[in-house]
């Protein structure tokens, strides 16, 4: 997240359709200098080589930013079969060239298949993650490798979209902290040849699809009015929670950081309203009391 003094108080989400060749934090400052905004935050970088769907959080948007990290994502990826590199992707050092099998149909889907579904998945030493204060890509770049736990992840849905001599396109549909470079160099691994991406592009977030992002190019040349139309309410991000809706008495208590009881609702995270005000969340709790978390009012 980034912060700075002066500037407006900008609330909202934007889709933004990343470019290629940008970090996800600079294409996050180049919309907020639209904006002018003194507050904002991404959620979830994409790597420069990535392109594609990236939510951009201002304001008290930012509160929320950590739990659009939980979203599920669809990605469409090339995988360069015979390419292994120190990164997983194009913009590494090639570390190895190998010769590509004659690969039939059955033989990709069992591959496919066999990386789909719940599993356990190491994250890659160029990744943001860390390691005694340290960010393993950096780590990485000073030739150094450390034990990474693996952690679980979910591949939903992984979908063979076009086969070339060498390179594969696919669509995969995975859930958070899923890392498409592992997958596509597991891939390669199985398939005997190795395997880097050559192109990732992010479709969806959530319930967000890149049919409804903007690249900054598009954004730059709106008005003021029509770009602050592109800001989404903040709830929007949230409608997979269940909702509670407040008397207004109920709702200066909320404000105040009281629990309410309530007579009803499930154990868990919901959105709070008050005559159709969304106000922020809240948690249910098990004893039938409503605990103020997240305030947006």
């Amino acid at each position: 997240m980034s912060k700075r003094k002066s500037g407006l108080d900008v609330n909202g989400i934007v889709l933004l359709d990343k470019r290629i060749g940008v970090s996800s934090n600079k294409a996050l400052q180049e919309v907020r200098r639209l904006f002018n905004a003194n507050k904002a935050g991404h959620t979830g970088s994409l790597d420069p080589l990535a392109t594609g769907l990236l939510p951009l959080c201002f304001g008290k948007a930012t509160k929320v930013s950590d739990l659009l990290l939980d979203h599920d994502k669809r990605y469409e990826v090339s995988a360069k079969l015979g390419i292994v590199t120190d990164s997983g992707d194009a913009e590494g050092q090639i570390i190895a060239c190998n010769p590509i099998p004659e690969l039939t149909l059955a033989q990709i889907q069992e591959g496919l298949q066999r990386f789909s579904g719940a599993q356990l998945q190491i994250p890659p030493m160029y990744s943001a993650l860390k390691y005694q204060g340290k960010k393993l890509y950096e780590l990485a770049r000073e030739g150094k490798t450390v034990d990474r736990q693996a952690r679980a992840i979910s591949i939903y849905e992984l979908k063979l979209l076009e086969i070339q001599p060498d390179a594969l396109h696919l669509e995969v549909f995975c859930s958070k902290g899923t890392y498409i470079r592992t997958l596509v160099q597991d891939l390669g691994e199985f398939f005997g040849c190795g395997a880097t991406v050559a192109a990732l592009r992010r479709t969806q977030v959530g319930q967000f699809d890149i049919c409804e992002s903007l690249p900054i190019e598009q954004l730059a040349a709106l008005s003021p009015a029509k770009l602050h139309d592109c800001l989404l309410p903040i709830d929007v991000a949230l409608q997979s929670m269940p909702c509670v809706n407040l008397s207004l008495q109920q709702a200066i208590s909320y404000k105040h950081g009281q629990q309410i009881a309530l007579l009803d609702g499930d154990p868990g995270m919901v959105r709070i309203y008050a005559e159709d005000n969304f106000l922020g969340l809240g948690e249910m709790l098990f004893d039938g009391k409503l605990a103020p978390r997240k305030l947006m009012c």
